[in-house]
């Protein structure tokens, strides 16, 4: 039941549907004095509330509106609003109380507010997306939201976790995935401000979990999902490399929809299958069978489909019976390769790690980059200026690559001590020079060898590059230098990490041959 002011005009009430406003008494006219108002706000649950005004016109400093963080007015005090002041309030749970009081003189033509309901979790099936709440805006103090995602009996369910921006805590904020039905399920992965080597994700049956929890303090814009349903890795898989992409199907799936493997095809209906016992199998280059590459908030995917032709008599028909089967690669970003230097050896480049494009680094003698160093060891002298190139392979002229962070260890796993080369793209020290970076699908520079002090000679190299479609041009390739690191994982998550070394340093008597010859 709506309260009544002094005057008789409707005053507060509970609200109850997914989106509206409500107003001050008698908007657009003037409010009356004397009014004490309440507006309760209720979402259902797993929602929280989002609440705009986006009209204020009050007497400054004493007439005010109130929103409070719960229920009722006993509640935290989430802000309030008085003179022209706009403003935009989120809860931490499914309650907001609006309580607009006036005094007993100077009146004006009040407050409009907005408000919306947000999903916090719930159940979700075949495709879509999630998000923390207020995304893109920043999510709320201790939020808990569940999201239970199925597919078809049959199916898998894939998440793709397209953007990435949590508080600097990763035990107080962070997206659990569980591959099963509930939070009791098997963790298969953790996700917190830092995380950058594990953003796909496909359960092992038709159900999948996803928590967000974030606790009292520090907040960041969240994150959001993509989710589809996807066939069993046992029934169909496809697998992509910078070069080619393998579908394999089983026979049993084709046998029991009626298609038999010789009539399957792709968009090229040249490109054909071949057959084992148990597989039906496509492997072609990336490039042909009418292979289509689109970027998705900055991602890369390789598209194609599998059909399967009719028997029928004639010329055409106007039965719709193709078998249509997507197929998708959502190349991996982010992944563990590298390269190793010894202020005295060097081992052949090599990728490692789940990475998709196929990204080498190697060592050089000179700025020219005309061929790689291929000795084994590398030994090199204290203050030797040493050339590192860094490419996709094959060469991708329609994709860039950006050099982001390089840094050195003495230890190849990078555990302990590090020092930066670049960071965020920009230079860390004052012997690097960066001939090419962002622009191509190589990257170059150069720096002045060291050693750490109190360790062995050993130094390894580490390189976080990142591999952008040319024609985005909101990617990290394109952004350069910046001193202020985002976490945001759009338009710029195509990650390789690469490791080169080692280098060794020469040993004293070498260095004294050195001097020797030259007296």
């Amino acid at each position: 039941m709506l309260k009544t002011t002094a005057g008789g005009a409707p005053c507060g009430g509970t609200l109850t549907q997914s989106r509206g406003e409500f107003f001050s008494p008698n908007y657009p006219n003037y409010y009356p004095n004397y009014a004490n108002c309440t507006w309760s706000l209720l979402a259902g649950e797993l929602q929280v509330v989002s609440l705009n005004f986006t009209f204020v016109d009050l007497e400054s400093g004493f007439d005010f509106v109130r929103v409070y963080d719960g229920p009722t007015a006993q509640h935290s005090l989430l802000g309030s609003v008085t003179g022209n002041q706009r403003a935009t309030f989120n809860s931490s749970s499914r309650y907001i109380t609006v309580v607009f009081s006036t005094d007993h003189s100077v009146t004006r033509q009040g407050f409009r507010a907005e408000w919306a309901f947000k999903s916090c979790g719930g159940s979700l099936q075949g495709s879509g997306s999630i998000s923390s709440p207020y995304y893109p805006g920043y999510y709320h103090d201790n939020a808990y939201c569940v999201w239970q995602l199925s597919a078809p009996a049959g199916q898998t369910v894939f998440l793709s976790f397209q953007d990435l921006d949590l508080d600097h805590c990763c035990y107080c904020d962070y997206v659990n995935v569980y591959d099963g039905p509930s939070t009791a399920s098997r963790l298969i992965g953790k996700l917190c401000q830092n995380s950058t080597s594990h953003l796909d994700f496909q359960s092992s049956s038709s159900y999948m979990t996803v928590m967000f929890r974030s606790d009292y303090s520090g907040v960041g814009r969240g994150f959001k999902a993509h989710f589809s349903s996807s066939l069993n890795q046992n029934t169909a898989r496809v697998d992509c490399s910078s070069d080619s992409m393998n579908i394999a199907i089983r026979k049993s799936y084709l046998d029991s929809l009626g298609f038999s493997w010789y009539d399957l095809y792709l968009d090229d209906h040249r490109c054909r299958a071949s057959t084992d016992n148990y597989y039906v199998t496509f492997n072609f280059r990336l490039h042909s069978c009418s292979t289509g590459r689109k970027t998705e908030n900055g991602r890369i995917i390789y598209t194609n489909n599998v059909r399967a032709a009719q028997p029928t008599s004639g010329e055409i028909t106007r039965n719709n019976t193709e078998f249509p089967l997507v197929v998708r690669c959502v190349m991996a970003r982010d992944s563990s390769v590298g390269i190793l230097y010894e202020a005295k050896e060097i081992t052949n480049a090599t990728i490692s790690g789940t990475g998709r494009f196929n990204t080498t680094m190697a060592f050089y003698p000179s700025s020219s980059f005309y061929y790689p160093i291929t000795d084994s060891p590398y030994r090199v002298n204290l203050n030797q200026q040493l050339y590192v190139q860094v490419q996709l392979t094959p060469a991708e002229p329609s994709l860039h690559l950006f050099m982001d962070s390089c840094v050195a260890s003495p230890n190849h796993d990078f555990s302990s001590r590090t020092y930066d080369l670049i960071r965020n793209g920009c230079r860390r020290d004052n012997t690097v020079n960066i001939y090419r970076n962002g622009n191509r699908y190589f990257a170059q520079f150069s720096f002045s060898a060291f050693k750490f002090l109190s360790t062995h000679n050993q130094v390894f190299l580490k390189c976080d590059v990142v591999i952008c479609p040319d024609n985005d041009y909101n990617s990290r390739c394109r952004q350069g230098c910046r001193y202020r690191r985002k976490r945001s994982t759009s338009s710029d998550r195509h990650t390789e990490v690469l490791t080169l070394g080692p280098v060794t340093l020469k040993g004293p008597e070498e260095a004294e041959a050195k001097t020797e010859g030259k007296e």
